[in-house]
């Protein structure tokens, strides 16, 4: 393939992203090249999009939501130890790590000292053909889609916050934000048994998925105080609180809607700083954690719900839409046009039709 080109989706500017020819990827030593079928677009990637981000410098191929084929092996093998091969269906872990700092060696993974992210260091998958590590390769069965099969990386990330706010099942959660990453963790909640879910969001088509996830209420934030409505409905507050959004107002609502002694996990990265009502805090004893990306164990996790269909790609929450199309969707999502909450590009026409039958319900399972 030397000297080939491909397509690719090119981010050359805050909100300046263009398809055009690209030289085609040149697997290292230990790489697989893959042809792209699926490929996620990430709230990090919209803020990258507005030149937002330090971790992205343009010119680059965002994209490290993805899924697709295996086109070229030389035996390396895949993160589960199987023999990595060409026509293999698989989805990628884009956080490379190295496996021997105090980190990692902690089985913190995710804090990596020299973590590396497909996408924002290298090229992503924003394109025909992405080359990645054998190692962070896993197979997909073939009952998954790949559209299904890019979703591992939004729901890992997902299956941490869940795991670092320690809910139980008896407890109460409030989730706020109901884009990807909210949804994705009310059915990671779920699926862990918890039932008293409180969640919000300023669009009214989110909260009603949501609300079909098992959500037993769902906030208008535009509308309703959140903390508030949380203090009312449930005197005291709640026992834990994911922020799927970032703002500093989302991150105050946190704070005052959850119950002293209790947890507040922050995954949104709008904000870069936010001012936190530090007494409070002390004299409430409140935990604040960040959650930020996963380890392994959550990323093969993640799998393990999709294979189970607790989270499932439907056209209530989720639009397919062709790589050519990407400039539209980044700049629909970044002003609140979007219809769907998730965009999923697509090499090819979209694995999953617009039937709305194929609307789900999560699955509760038990953890």
């Amino acid at each position: 393939m030397k000297n080939e080109t491909m397509q690719a989706l090119v981010w050359i500017g805050p909100r300046r992203m263009m398809e055009r020819a690209e030289p085609m990827p040149a697997p290292a030593p230990g790489e697989v090249l893959i042809s792209v079928g699926a490929v996620g677009i990430c709230g990090s990637e919209l803020s990258g999009f507005l030149g937002h981000n330090s971790l992205r410098v343009p010119p680059l191929i965002m994209g490290h939501e993805g899924a697709g084929r295996v086109v070229q092996a030389a035996g390396e093998t895949f993160a589960t130890g199987d023999l990595a091969a060409a026509g293999a269906r698989v989805t990628f872990n884009p956080l490379i790590v190295c496996g021997a700092c105090d980190r990692c060696l902690a089985g913190r993974s995710n804090l990596c000292r020299q973590r590396r992210l497909v996408g924002a260091h290298r090229p992503g998958a924003f394109a025909q053909y992405v080359a990645v590590p054998a190692r962070q390769c896993y197979p997909l069965p073939e009952r998954l889609s790949l559209v299904a099969g890019s979703l591992a990386e939004p729901l890992a990330c997902s299956v941490r916050a869940v795991a670092l706010a320690g809910v139980q099942p008896h407890q109460r959660l409030l989730i706020l934000g109901a884009g990807p990453i909210g949804l994705c963790t009310l059915a990671v909640a779920r699926a862990r048994g918890v039932e008293q879910i409180i969640i919000s969001d300023v669009a009214p088509q989110r909260l009603k998925v949501a609300l079909r996830w098992g959500a037993r209420d769902a906030i208008n934030a535009r509308e309703q105080d959140v903390a508030a409505f949380v203090q009312e409905r449930y005197p005291g507050g709640v026992d834990c609180v994911i922020d799927a959004v970032g703002a500093t107002p989302v991150r105050a609502q946190a704070i005052r809607s959850v119950l002293p002694g209790g947890r507040v996990v922050l995954i949104g990265l709008h904000d870069e700083e936010s001012v936190l009502p530090a007494n409070y805090l002390i004299r409430q004893e409140i935990a604040i954690t960040g959650s930020f990306a996963y380890t392994e164990t959550d990323f093969t996790q993640a799998i393990g719900l999709l294979v189970r269909g607790v989270v499932r790609p439907s056209s209530d929450w989720l639009e397919e839409r062709p790589l050519s199309d990407g400039p539209s969707a980044f700049a629909e999502l970044v002003d609140g046009k979007a219809r769907a909450a998730k965009i999923v590009l697509t090499m090819d026409a979209p694995v999953n039709g617009p039937d709305a039958s194929s609307a789900f319900s999560p699955k509760r399972e038990n953890p």
